[in-house]
């Protein structure tokens, strides 16, 4: 179904049961996947792929080109996965040459209001981005992150897996796979527990990532931390998590605990 003010380019790929409300506009190379839903006033244009039972709101512009100066029009890509929720005056841009010349969002996440995704950003499944939230370019957040209304993450930052970034936080450091983060500068407040109960994993390992945590911050030097950690947690994958995000990237600066 598609209203009769909406402007869609004869090139476009629209799958069946797709449901285009009025004044919207789809440019050539997009491609909607079965059940998308335009509810009114959207745009997407660019190299864009949107997957099934994605629904967007009233003037989000998805797939416009990057915000980036030394783009020049080099090709570039945008794909959402399925099961997602675009709020109204959310802004999605594909990659540029520097970062892979694509973004990528995974499934079922939540984009509320006024949410911002850079160029080359990478964002898992189930991802919940709050209001007035936005990402700089090539930023990572892995699956089931939550990052609070009115908080701004700096271009390149990785957010580990089901970590919580509370609300007006300028993330500016790494933050780890389970990590509470808040504050006007980002700092570790914790473990995001009650997070991890609610995934259901067993209660010793929770309790050993607890106890590994204090080990790695002990102190600041936290690659001279690791090292000291022992045997003990090999069989912890959360604990694993965690020091193999630490190490992937040894150049960028971890959030750590203030004191």
């Amino acid at each position: 179904m598609i209203h009769n003010s909406s402007v869609i380019d004869s090139k476009a790929k629209i799958s069946k049961n797709v449901k285009i409300g009025p004044f919207c506009f789809v440019g050539p190379n997009v491609f909607l996947d079965e059940n998308v839903e335009l509810i009114s006033n959207v745009h997407i244009e660019g190299n864009t792929k949107i997957g099934k039972n994605t629904k967007i709101f009233p003037f989000a512009s998805i797939g416009t080109q990057p915000q980036d100066l030394k783009y020049k029009g080099e090709k570039n890509s945008l794909e959402i996965g399925k099961d997602n929720l675009i709020r109204e005056y959310v802004t999605i841009n594909p990659g540029t040459e520097g970062g892979g010349s694509k973004t990528l969002i995974g499934d079922n996440c939540l984009f509320m209001i006024s949410s911002h995704i850079a160029h080359d950003c990478k964002i898992g499944n189930k991802v919940i981005i709050a209001n007035n939230v936005p990402l700089g370019g090539h930023v990572t957040i892995e699956d089931s992150v939550v990052i609070g209304g009115n908080s701004a993450v700096q271009q390149f930052t990785r957010i580990g897996r089901l970590a919580m970034i509370g609300g007006m936080t300028g993330v500016l450091k790494d933050v780890i796979p389970f990590g509470l983060s808040i504050g006007n500068r980002n700092y570790l407040q914790g473990l995001n527990l009650i997070g991890l109960r609610r995934q259901k994993y067993e209660n010793q390992k929770i309790i050993g990532l607890d106890k590994a945590y204090k080990e790695i911050f002990a102190s600041k030097n936290l690659h001279e931390n690791l090292g000291k950690i022992n045997g003990e947690y090999k069989g912890n994958e959360l604990v694993n998590e965690v020091i193999t995000f630490i190490e992937k990237d040894k150049k960028r600066p971890i959030c750590s605990p203030q004191n």
